[in-house]
């Protein structure tokens, strides 16, 4: 006679070599540690799954969904931030979903387009199901789901935490910009140029038009640069609008501190003490998440384009204000990156596109944001 222990392991054991049938490949850039999965859902934005599982990762355990910037992939983007190093650290499941060039020349997700920000609708659906299927088949707490992105993909965590509040618990914006800023590209580039000075309550409407959910709400931190000229930092406080509205925090008196790298931490609470929003303020940093490479206590990651070193590791802050980082040792087999290591190579760019990241090296990321603006004639001269 099978015992419940025994009928437990085997279903485990059945779902696995189902879910192992259904991935193929690996991520294009990055250590080779994201899997590729396929048939979770209609997608009907057409997007690629990647993802990470820590060997041994028990039932019930947590999910973090990273959303790349535009010209990075899902490999790169962890292999910069240290996702799935910190995924084995700390005990939590890595969804990474990736956007095609067939979708956005620059590889950014379309944060502004309408078809892809609604919910039951484009990229917002296909990475809801990707979180689905993950919850299912890894057996992950549905209650303990968290999102964060950089630039293009942290418009698109808005997107996410708008469309689908009741799936995640806790987001992070990194140089992002708010829920329904824009609709259409002219909007978005005006938005990334200056944003609206709205006021929260005009901001949390857009939040609560999004879906038919009342709260309670995911917890949101935004991280900042004041040196950005990719996407004005007027966003962030913008952002801050939108969820002190939707938590009814709009009123009380924030904490404020500094932390690493000088930079300034606001932090609004709840009357229990549990901080539902924090503003993180980082001076001198330009376009980028702000990282502390390394392997040692409080660091992870490796610098590159829009991966910058300035001594303060968001990937860890952002997992404590989750209540995530719990950081043990580094796992045996983790590469061991050395002093000085040269930056991954780039991603070659199709031929008949124009790749972001050399507008920028080239000329600066304030020219190619006035480029932009003058050629969708939103400024003149």
């Amino acid at each position: 006679m099978t015992s419940k222990l025994d009928l437990s392991a085997l279903i485990r054991f059945q779902r696995l070599r189902q879910r192992a049938s259904s991935r193929a490949g690996t991520a294009p850039s990055g250590d080779g540690r994201l899997v590729e999965i396929t048939g979770f859902g209609s997608n009907p934005g057409e997007l690629r799954m990647l993802a990470y599982v820590p060997p041994g990762l028990p039932q019930g355990a947590p999910l973090v969904v990273a959303l790349h910037g535009c010209t990075q992939t899902a490999g790169g983007y962890d292999l910069g931030c240290g996702w799935s190093d910190m995924a084995d650290r700390c005990g939590f499941a890595l969804l990474m979903p990736e956007q095609r060039r067939s979708n956005n020349a620059h590889l950014c997700f379309n944060w502004f387009e309408p078809g892809d920000t609604r919910r039951g609708a484009g990229e917002a659906l296909s990475i809801q199901q990707m979180v689905a299927r993950m919850v299912q088949d890894d057996g992950l707490d549905p209650a303990r789901v968290f999102i964060s992105g950089l630039s293009a993909g942290g418009a698109m965590t808005a997107v996410m935490l708008a469309t689908y509040p009741e799936v995640f618990a806790g987001g992070a914006l990194v140089a992002g910009l708010p829920y329904g800023v824009a609709h259409g590209v002219g909007e978005a580039l005006k938005a990334m140029s200056r944003p609206g000075n709205l006021t929260g309550k005009l901001r949390g409407d857009a939040v609560r038009a999004a879906s038919r959910h009342s709260g309670p709400w995911p917890r949101v931190a935004v991280w900042h640069g004041d040196a950005d000229s990719t996407v004005h930092p007027d966003n962030a406080q913008e952002s801050v609008k939108q969820w002190l509205d939707l938590h009814g925090l709009a009123g009380v008196a924030p904490q404020q501190s500094r932390g690493a790298a000088g930079h300034s931490i606001t932090r609004w609470a709840r009357n229990d003490g549990q901080v539902q929003v924090a503003l993180h303020r980082v001076p001198g940093l330009g376009h980028g998440v702000p990282l502390a490479p390394g392997r040692e206590a409080g660091c992870c990651g490796r610098a590159g384009p829009y991966l910058l070193d300035v001594g303060l590791s968001s990937t860890h802050a952002i997992l404590e204000f989750w209540g995530l980082e719990a950081e043990g040792p580094a796992l045996p087999d983790m590469e061991v990156i050395p002093p000085g290591a040269p930056e991954p190579p780039r991603q070659a760019t199709p031929a008949g596109t124009r790749d972001w990241s050399d507008l920028v090296s080239a000329e600066g990321p304030g020219a190619v944001i006035t480029k932009a603006l003058r050629a969708a004639g939103l400024m003149k001269g």
